[in-house]
């Protein structure tokens, strides 16, 4: 039997319609909202083939847990990615590009960096499973389909994961902002994964000892740190650039 989750808001499920409408099994919005967004989200789901079901707003708190619905949700099938990093690495056909997060607990932060993942084309997200939020409806809702797409790789030891990716040789690059060496200044065109920690407390020591190089992102104005999806993003962006213009 195919596992099922629920998304929510309207984000979220007019991607999903638009990318996957046969994953979706059932679309439920409230039935006291007649206003634009609503009616935009019926014709969208009309012109995919997906029917809506109109429900009171109670049983929507029940699907959501109570979450910030918008009035709109979806339960959908789950694709089944790769859950080990060896079906993920196995199969591709570029240089491997992965993202590490040590230490993310937020949902938001994970959502977004998954949304950052997708877009610049990472082959996986790989996380412990301790000191983790792992995938739930509020990371699911924030990553805007991207937890559907990107494998997400829960590993018991990150420390020895990441030594058997060097075993393979992926080059390992944590962002530190305690780093003497600038982004700009190093290469990133071949296999890598980035690391990551949360923002402000950063990644682990032991984490950090098993990054072959780290790298600090400049910062030109007042703030003393980013969000972790904000760095990911500059540090994959950085990477993808000097991947296209590799000779």
């Amino acid at each position: 039997m195919s596992e099922t989750r629920i998304i929510y808001g309207f984000h979220a499920v007019t991607s999903r319609l638009r990318q996957s409408v046969s994953s979706i099994k059932e679309l439920y919005l409230d039935s006291a909202r007649e206003d634009r967004r609503a009616q935009d989200l019926i014709k969208t789901a009309e012109s995919c083939g997906a029917r809506v079901i109109r429900v009171d707003e109670k049983r929507l708190d029940g699907l959501t847990h109570h979450a910030r619905h918008q009035g709109v949700a979806a339960r959908i099938e789950i694709a089944r990615l790769p859950t080990h990093i060896d079906d993920v690495l196995d199969t591709l056909e570029e240089p491997a590009l992965l993202l590490i997060l040590d230490g993310v607990t937020d949902p938001h932060n994970l959502g977004a960096c998954l949304r950052v993942a997708d877009a610049m084309g990472v082959h996986a997200v790989v996380a412990p499973k301790d000191r983790a939020v792992g995938i739930n409806a509020t990371v699911s809702k924030v990553a805007s389909g991207a937890a559907e797409t990107v494998p997400y790789i829960a590993v018991t030891n990150l420390a020895r994961a990441m030594r058997e990716l060097k075993d393979r040789g992926i080059w390992i690059v944590g962002a530190d902002q305690r780093a003497e060496q600038d982004l700009h200044a190093v290469a990133l065109k071949g296999a890598l994964a980035w690391v990551l920690g949360a923002e402000g407390e950063g990644m682990r020591r032991l984490t950090r000892e098993h990054c072959d190089h780290l790298v600090r992102v400049p910062m030109l104005g007042t703030v003393e740190s980013l969000n972790v999806s904000v760095s990911a993003g500059i540090c994959l962006a950085e990477t993808r650039r000097q991947r296209r213009t590799a000779p």
